[in-house]
């Protein structure tokens, strides 16, 4: 399983009892629920790190498809 969107995944880790956020953290994650706006390469690289650190499922924004 892998997420294929941002909001996904940032739900899943803020709903996660496990996961030891920061408030910075937690305060991004908050943010990709409610903003729909294309993630940075900065941002997705955090979020894919928070989802590692938690032992969740990777991040997959473009679908599977090789660039």
């Amino acid at each position: 399983m892998v997420f294929s969107s941002h909001r996904d995944a940032a739900i899943a880790l803020l709903n996660d009892p496990e996961a030891k956020l920061s408030r910075k953290g937690g305060s991004f994650l908050g943010q990709c629920v409610v903003d729909d706006t294309p993630l940075s390469e900065a941002q997705t690289d955090w979020l894919a790190t928070l989802l590692d650190r938690a032992g969740l499922p990777t991040l997959d924004l473009d679908g599977g498809e090789d660039d």
